[in-house]
């Protein structure tokens, strides 16, 4: 695409509705923000538990920098693996139930990492059609064979991996679906994958601190004796954990062979040892204050009966994202814009990012906002249904 064709494409993007922008934001995230100049009540973030501005969270950042500096100066093999991140290591393993546990940058390394260090064109990942891209693009890299079922169907993911002739095969799921809020059965997927000897891969970024008595994400549904050597969790830690990067874990043996293979791993310099300190700090808030999850399902609750009579309908969801169904993409731009007007901010969903004609608003829930926080979002929509 040259300077031209770029130009036209933005274009068509603007006459689409489907062009995105950027708001600045210049505070601490939170329930209250201020972006370019003003100040909104915000449903636009992932911060589930209210943690990405803790004190505590804060403080462990602040005592690191002034022990170990900030930089990691270095990648992981190399002279970049600091004690802080060995520790977090060890504390995810254990938060996890799981063997072992290895750092990664992001979630989308994380992925791009885990499947393409186990797969290569001999092997087939089976993903569920609402996967986020970062595992789409995962198997892609890994050149393996890309198989989608239809949503949460697996019936339809059995008939496949049955069919299936690959070497290595590997399921890989959204454990929550970060556009509609909804759960996959991990149950149900640990059976398929012991039944036709595939990995399974969990994408836990919307579960992990939030689902659980403890916050221990997905993997709280799954007893111990259920967890078996071919499974692999990832979750991400800067969603609910509010601080940044993402782990995998799984068996001594796959971390260990991550070390060595996972390409994502091994070639980036790692994450400033600080923000391990921050989230070992989370940890702890994220195991004690049951409270919040507590909290969180209040507000749902208070939001779904809130919303019965809207001309747009919640979207089925027991979880902090609450997909709001508008339909066209103008129509949601319209509502965003309404709800900005009355200083509240909550963003479009278009596609790709969504099929098209199911354009929403995603609200984000976390448990710093309060019950007067609810209520006056649902007055703002209230509002622009009879405007």
């Amino acid at each position: 695409m040259n300077p031209d064709q770029l130009s036209a494409a933005l274009s068509d993007l603007d006459a689409q509705g489907l062009r995105r922008q950027r708001g600045v934001l210049d505070s601490p995230q939170g329930v209250r923000v201020h972006v370019e100049g003003r100040r909104f009540l915000s449903f636009a973030s992932n911060d589930y538990l209210g943690l990405a501005n803790h004190p505590a969270v804060a403080e462990a950042v602040r005592a690191a920098i002034s022990e170990v500096g900030v930089g990691a100066g270095a990648a992981h093999l190399l002279t970049g693996h600091h004690r802080l991140h060995h520790e977090l290591e060890t504390a995810l393993a254990d938060f996890s139930g799981l063997s072992a546990a290895l750092l990664f940058s992001t979630g989308y390394m994380a992925s791009l990492g885990v499947l393409s260090a186990l797969l290569d064109r001999h092997g087939e990942v089976f993903e569920d059609r609402l996967n986020h891209a970062s595992l789409v693009d995962a198997a892609l890299l890994a050149r393996a064979r890309l198989s989608r079922y239809p949503h949460l169907d697996l019936s339809n993911l059995e008939q496949r991996l049955a069919a299936s002739t690959a070497k290595v095969k590997l399921i890989a799921s959204d454990t929550v679906f970060s556009m509609d809020g909804d759960l996959c059965d991990v149950a149900a997927l640990l059976v398929l994958a012991r039944r036709y000897d595939a990995w399974l891969y969990l994408d836990d970024a919307h579960g992990f601190g939030v689902l659980g008595d403890s916050g221990q994400g997905i993997l709280s549904s799954v007893s111990t004796p259920e967890r078996s050597p071919n499974l692999i969790y990832m979750a991400t830690l800067g969603k609910a954990a509010g601080v940044a990067g993402a782990f995998v874990a799984g068996s001594s043996d796959l971390v260990a062979w991550l070390v060595n293979r996972a390409r994502t791993y091994i070639y980036t310099t790692a994450q400033p040892p600080m923000l391990a300190a921050g989230v070992r700090a989370s940890l702890g808030i994220i195991a004690m204050e049951s409270w919040r999850r507590a909290h969180l399902q209040t507000l749902i609750t208070r939001l779904r009966r809130g919303a019965r009579g809207l001309p747009w309908s919640l979207m089925p969801s027991p979880t902090p994202i609450q997909p709001l169904l508008v339909g066209s993409n103008e129509a949601a731009l319209m509502l965003t814009r309404g709800l900005r007007e009355r200083g509240i901010l909550i963003p479009a969903i278009r596609p790709p990012t969504v099929p098209v004609g199911t354009a929403r608003l995603r609200i984000s829930l976390s448990a710093a906002h309060t019950l007067d926080d609810i209520d006056a979002l649902l007055e703002g929509l209230q509002e622009l249904a009879h405007a």
